[in-house]
């Protein structure tokens, strides 16, 4: 199982992840992603969750229409 990475952690990594940053007032970070149609942000969302699934991980995300 994954484990979280420590604030000092976050704060050394984060600037290597292209468009994440933090919640503010949260332990999370955020990214936004856009995809050309529904059927392909499905789909990236699903090979997500499988690989999140088997990390123990289980991200709080939404799926929106433009």
């Amino acid at each position: 199982m994954a484990q979280p990475l420590s604030e000092a952690e976050r704060a050394e990594l984060l600037p290597a992840l292209d468009g994440w940053s933090m919640v503010e007032g949260r332990d999370a970070i955020t990214k936004r992603f856009t995809f050309k149609d529904f059927n392909e942000a499905f789909g990236w969302m699903t090979r997500v969750a499988m690989v999140a699934e088997r990390m123990s991980h289980h991200p709080e995300w939404t799926n929106v229409y433009r």
